[in-house]
């Protein structure tokens, strides 16, 4: 299982991830980190000289991943947040795991994109979106998780406008949504010229009887046609089990892409 160490830090809470080495505070009541977070900062990995915009980063769990695993090949990562307590914490995990060089985020506002960044500055986006339009799903009770869950402040289609225009032609914009929801979103894309590429299902176990809960997403800003369909990826063994390989082998300290 994940090694996630527990103290309370007044307000925020530090867990730590891949055997201690990467720590990440996040509150202790409000908007923390799941699975979701994982499983997109594995998706799409960064290559060589990559240009990282980590929009809507919350705590910065999915940029402190990839930096963790990429630094040497990332130029840059940054985050965009548009609650200041966040956008504080995301800073302070940068610093706290010694990314200060290479990781920045600033407070802002994506539909608004524009006053923070250049247009095409990022040669690849990843994305944890708020996934509920206001007034359906479960309503969170912090104004800290509606805000992170709810799509109070920004639309999928403004948030994927956004990532349109900060991405570079043929960049990769990556995101996790719930798979109930993936028409809605590759919609969304392609309004903004970003062709999806690669599309893995997530299920929680094999035998798994309904609907996938979630699905993960690689699109290129102008490609071409064609997409392609991963095979599902199980979080648990099965149902009330232990995680699969494939989700254990993320927590893991060591680890490299297998196909896809």
């Amino acid at each position: 299982m994940p090694d996630l160490n527990f103290r309370n830090e007044g307000a925020t809470r530090i867990d730590s991830l891949f055997e201690g080495r990467l720590v990440c505070r996040q509150p202790l009541e409000g908007y923390r980190f799941s699975v979701d977070s994982i499983l997109l900062a594995h998706f799409s990995p960064v290559q060589d000289g990559d240009s990282v915009l980590d929009m809507g980063c919350g705590c910065g769990i999915i940029g402190l991943i990839m930096l963790f695993r990429w630094q040497t090949l990332c130029q840059r990562l940054a985050g965009l947040e548009l609650q200041p307590e966040l956008a504080e914490l995301a800073r302070q995990n940068g610093q706290l795991n010694g990314f200060d060089e290479k990781y920045t985020v600033v407070e802002g506002d994506l539909r608004t994109i524009k006053n923070f960044f250049q247009a095409e500055s990022f040669s690849r986006v990843v994305i944890n979106p708020p996934y509920y339009i206001k007034g359906t799903g479960r309503e969170s009770a912090g104004r800290q998780s509606l805000i992170a869950r709810h799509q109070v402040c920004a639309s999928t289609d403004q948030i994927m406008a956004a990532a349109s225009r900060v991405v570079k032609n043929r960049g990769v914009v990556s995101v996790v949504f719930p798979a109930d929801g993936l028409i809605d979103l590759a919609g969304c894309m392609v309004a903004a010229h970003l062709r999806p590429k690669r599309i893995q299902m997530v299920y929680s176990y094999p035998e798994q009887t309904g609907a996938a809960a979630l699905v993960l997403v690689e699109a290129v800003k102008n490609g071409g046609t064609g997409t392609k369909i991963l095979p599902p990826f199980y979080v648990y063994q099965k149902k009330n089990g232990n995680y699969s390989f494939a989700m254990q082998r993320l927590y893991d300290v060591h680890w490299e892409p297998q196909g896809g």
